[in-house]
C-alpha cells in the first residue's frame, strides 16, 4: 500500500529577485513523498499565483489524491486525475523516483534515455538599472549564457550595459509578458546588433496573434503561452521555441510528450524552471537533454540548496546522485 505524504518549505532567495510582475525574497516549494514500505519517491513544485495557484490549493489538490494512490493509483492514472499545474508535477515527479528506486535504475533511463549529459545552463540576472544589472553582469562574465529579465522601459539600456559587462556571453532575454507591439518592434533591431540569440515571452499570453505578423530576426520563445500539448495548436506560426517547464506541464511525463509534439511541429525546445531546489531541477534535466536552450538555474538563485544538490560548475549543471531524485 502506498502512503502519500506532502508538505510546503521556504527557501530564501539571495538579495531577492524581481521580473515585470514584482519581486520575490523567497522560493516557496511543496514536497510530496511517496513511500511503499521500502522505497520512497520525492517530487518537488512551486505553486504559481500567476496561475492561480497558492501553497493552500496545491496542497489541498495533492492531499486530494490520498485515497486513490492507496488504492494503487500510477503515473498513467495521475495524468487524468488532476489537470496540469505544480500539484500533478509533484507528484508525478515523486511517481518517477519511486519507480526508479524500486527498479534499481535510473529514471532517465525510465524514460529510454541511456546516459544524462552535463549540459550548459543560463545564469538569470534579475530585473535592475542598467547601472545594476552591468554590475551583476561583471561578476558573472564568465558564465557562458546569460539571461536577461526585461519589462519594456530602459530595456535597450539594459541589455547594452550587460553586453559591456559580459562581452564574450551569450544573452537571451525574457519579457515576461511586459512588452507592446510598439516596444517590440523598437526593440528588436537593437537586441539584433548587440547578439540577442532568443526572447522569451515578449507579449502577455493570449494576447500575442500580433507575432504571426511581425518580423521575428531573433527566435521567439513561448513560456507563459505554452503549458502542456493542449497549448501547441495556438502557438504554431507566433512562436519558434517553446519553454517547457515541469510546473506547467505537470509533471515531466507530460513535459516528455509535450516535446515529441513540439519537435515534429518544428519547434525549438528550450527547459526552463521557476525558483526551485535541486529537488525540482533533477527531472527537468531528463527533458532538457539535447535541447537548444537549458535554464535550470534556480538553485543558483536561492541562499542555499539541499543536501546532495546538483552539482553546478563553469556553466554546466550535471545529473543528480540517485540521494538527490532519479
Amino acid at each position: 500500500m502506498l502512503k502519500l505524504t506532502t508538505k510546503s518549505e521556504t527557501w530564501p532567495i539571495q538579495g531577492g529577485f524581481t521580473i515585470s510582475r514584482g519581486t520575490k525574497t523567497s522560493a516557496e516549494v511543496v514536497v510530496v513523498e511517496i513511500f511503499d514500505g521500502h522505497y520512497k519517491g520525492r517530487g518537488e513544485c512551486v505553486p504559481y499565483a500567476h496561475y492561480g495557484e497558492t501553497v493552500d490549493s496545491v496542497l489541498a489538490l495533492i492531499r486530494s489524491l490520498e485515497a486513490d494512490i492507496m488504492q494503487g493509483m500510477d503515473r498513467k492514472q495521475l495524468q487524468q486525475r488532476l489537470p496540469a499545474g505544480a500539484a500533478r508535477n509533484a507528484v508525478d515527479c515523486a511517481f518517477w523516483d519511486l519507480q526508479a528506486k524500486k527498479t534499481n535504475c535510473r529514471a532517465w533511463e525510465l524514460a529510454g534515455i541511456s546516459t544524462l549529459e552535463a549540459l550548459t545552463t543560463a545564469y538569470t540576472l534579475s530585473l535592475d538599472t542598467p547601472e545594476n544589472m552591468y554590475k551583476v553582469a561583471v561578476e558573472n562574465a564568465h558564465r557562458p549564457l546569460l539571461k536577461l529579465k526585461l519589462a519594456g522601459q530602459e530595456d535597450s539600456e539594459r541589455v547594452q550595459a550587460v553586453r559591456k559587462g559580459a562581452p564574450d556571453a551569450r544573452l537571451i532575454v525574457d519579457a515576461n509578458e511586459g512588452w507592446t507591439t510598439e516596444i517590440y518592434q523598437q526593440l528588436i533591431p537593437k537586441l539584433v546588433a548587440l547578439g540577442v540569440e532568443m526572447i522569451e515571452q515578449p507579449l502577455p499570453a493570449g494576447k500575442d496573434e500580433a507575432l504571426r505578423t511581425l518580423n521575428r530576426p531573433i527566435p521567439i520563445c513561448a513560456d507563459e503561452s505554452c503549458h502542456e500539448r493542449a497549448s501547441l495548436d495556438d502557438l504554431l506560426g507566433k512562436y519558434d521555441m517553446i519553454n517547457i517547464k515541469l510546473d506547467k506541464t505537470g509533471g515531466l511525463t507530460e513535459a516528455m510528450a509535450l516535446r515529441q509534439q513540439a519537435e515534429v511541429e518544428g519547434l525549438q525546445i528550450m527547459v526552463g524552471c521557476m525558483l526551485a531546489t535541486s529537488l525540482a531541477m533533477a527531472p527537468a534535466l531528463v527533458v532538457a537533454q539535447d535541447a537548444a536552450i537549458v535554464d535550470l538555474d534556480g538553485p543558483l538563485l536561492l541562499d542555499k540548496d539541499r543536501d546532495d544538490g546538483l552539482k553546478f560548475e563553469q556553466g554546466f549543471v550535471y545529473p543528480p546522485q540517485s540521494a538527490l531524485w532519479g
